[in-house]
């Protein structure tokens, strides 16, 4: 049963190492999977060899746009199966889905897709101002006065959050939590125990993105008024920090994703 598992090893990830991350995945299903690795603009043309892909570390598809479009409609039109399923609602898709989580009353940082709809909106001293197309806070800045064209910018109130949080699913089983404790330091991650209304709150994205399989990772801060919003639904390649875990945790994730593959590929 072998696996194209694609990742870039090269990526330059801020404050992350990709590379290990992959190589540390990669030499433990190896005990379960024949896996080849590959970068992502070479997927397509090596794909038909494989029985599935799966999308690792691979950087923001922004990066390798083209690449990564082809590659995707050459796997849907062929029945390729991919691992995360192409099915992803939430960042697999873009960022439409900040907005329309926000429109049916979702608990998310309220998110608008039109400057000239800004008071539906909190009133606040600074919004933040980013491409809808974008990733990794690539052209982020922090206005009193956001513009842009319709449709082509997202635009958010800023909130002074306590700290952001992330919730670890593989499939619908919550597998680990992280927080970066320090708002400005985003990666300097710790392990956090939720609470049972933490994990209701992350659930509630994980059935609302209706994906079979997959990883998953559900980004919160903690609002001043002391609530969760969402900040993300990744559904694509989520980096998942496995080198901050104890060795047990670890274990537990790489036998949670296994399984989930093979039973993915029956």
């Amino acid at each position: 049963m072998p696996l194209l598992y694609v990742t870039d090893l090269a990526y330059p990830a801020r404050g992350r190492r990709y590379c290990d991350e992959d190589i540390f995945l990669t030499s433990r299903l190896r005990a379960h999977f024949d896996l080849a690795l590959c970068h992502p603009g070479d997927a397509q043309a090596l794909m038909p060899g494989f029985d599935a892909v799966i999308v690792r570390n691979s950087g923001p598809v922004l990066h390798y746009q083209e690449a990564y479009d082809a590659f995707r409609a050459a796997a849907l039109a062929a029945g390729t199966r991919v691992y995360n399923p192409l099915t992803g609602r939430a960042d697999m898709a873009g960022k439409q889905y900040l907005v329309d989580l926000t429109d049916a009353g979702y608990p998310v940082i309220p998110t608008i897709d039109d400057p000239a709809r800004l008071a539906r909106l909190p009133q606040v001293p600074l919004y933040a101002v980013k491409p809808k197309q974008g990733a990794d806070s690539i052209g982020l800045t922090f206005t009193a006065d956001p513009s842009g064209a319709a449709g082509e910018v997202l635009v958010q109130p800023r909130v002074d959050f306590a700290y952001e949080v992330s919730f670890y699913f593989v499939d619908d089983a919550f597998q680990y939590a992280l927080y970066a404790p320090d708002p400005a330091r985003r990666w300097d991650l710790q392990p956090y125990e939720p609470t049972g209304a933490d994990l209701a709150f992350a659930r509630t994205f994980i059935a609302w993105n209706t994906l079979d399989h997959g990883i998953q990772r559900v980004d919160a801060c903690r609002a001043p008024s002391g609530e969760l919003l969402l900040v993300e639904l990744e559904d694509l390649n989520p980096y998942l920090s496995l080198d901050l875990l104890p060795a047990g945790v670890q274990d537990a994730f790489v036998t949670a994703l296994a399984g989930s593959l093979h039973s993915f590929l029956t």
